[in-house]
């Protein structure tokens, strides 16, 4: 592929790229800097104005397989089960059912429902919250009462029903691996009263009939451990270079993606998965917790 190929059908600046675009946009940018080059000097080695460099690394532009795989060899990237994890993220150019929030709800979320939709794995990590992909629309509803400023009833609905529809990559075909794991304090929770309560919890057992979804328990007998001040969700990339994290924080979700916090986290998940009780245990566990309300 020459520089005439590179340069051909100028795509149009995107005003506000999504989190996909973003992190594709981010890892190119990577791949650049690992070769030792500037913008400026790349866009010398590649026949393009730097600012092109500068729009497609921010994600403003869109990028084709055949231009990722170009700009890969150009900077003597090797690792072809990247770089191929990369195209990948070009091929699907539809809508995704969350751009019907667009302008309703904050952007953060529409990225996360994104991440959810491509992801190969999940796996979440809570305290006090039930993980949304889990919640009745009872509990979800109730939640959201709770934020601060206070939502309209309108608001809430739209929250609701986005909610519920991220829940889809459980059941769809095929449906996506879940891994959660749940303090008992976020069991004990009772949003709404004793009867959302528990109507939530018979949902977790139901849910965690599913094959490819598991629930553990971490119980209050398990004392102090790492991570537990905070919700951590990890969701798994086509390759472990692309995946990422999610910290649900008051003001909206935060991404991280830099490899020394992905490192982090992982081994952060682990050790919180290690001291939960297994499957069967755990949904023992859920069960006395439901009869008792």
């Amino acid at each position: 592929m020459g520089d005439k190929a590179f340069k051909e059908a100028s795509r149009p600046v995107r005003s506000s790229p999504t989190g996909r675009h973003l992190r594709l946009g981010a890892e190119l940018r990577k791949l650049r800097e690992g070769a030792g080059l500037t913008a400026t000097q790349a866009g010398r080695l590649l026949g393009v104005k730097q600012n092109q460099v500068s729009n497609m690394e921010a994600g403003r532009v869109g990028v084709s397989a055949e231009r990722i795989r170009f700009l890969a060899d150009n900077y003597q990237y090797r690792d072809m089960k990247v770089v191929e994890a990369l195209c990948g993220m070009t091929a699907d150019r539809t809508r995704g059912w969350w751009e019907e929030y667009r302008g309703v709800l904050p952007t953060p979320l529409l990225d996360l429902a994104e991440a959810e939709h491509h992801a190969a794995g999940l796996l979440t990590a809570v305290t006090v919250h039930i993980p949304g992909l889990l919640q009745t629309p009872e509990h979800a509803q109730e939640i959201f009462h709770q934020d601060a400023p206070e939502l309209s009833p309108h608001e809430i609905e739209h929250r609701v029903s986005f909610r519920m529809q991220r829940q889809n990559v459980l059941h769809r075909d095929p449906p996506t691996p879940q891994q959660v794991v749940i303090h008992e304090a976020a069991l004990r929770m009772q949003f709404g009263g004793a009867q959302v309560a528990r109507h939530q919890l018979e949902h977790l057992l139901t849910t965690s009939e599913l094959p490819h979804v598991e629930i553990r328990v971490i119980p209050f007998s398990a004392g102090a451990f790492a991570g537990s001040g905070q919700s951590i969700y990890y969701v798994h990339g086509p390759v472990q270079q692309l995946d990422s994290v999610n910290l649900d924080q008051s003001h909206g979700p935060v991404f991280l993606d830099a490899e020394d916090q992905l490192a982090k986290y992982r081994v952060l998940l682990k050790r919180i998965r290690d001291i939960a009780l297994p499957p069967e245990q755990s949904r023992q566990f859920i069960h006395n917790i439901a009869r008792s309300l």
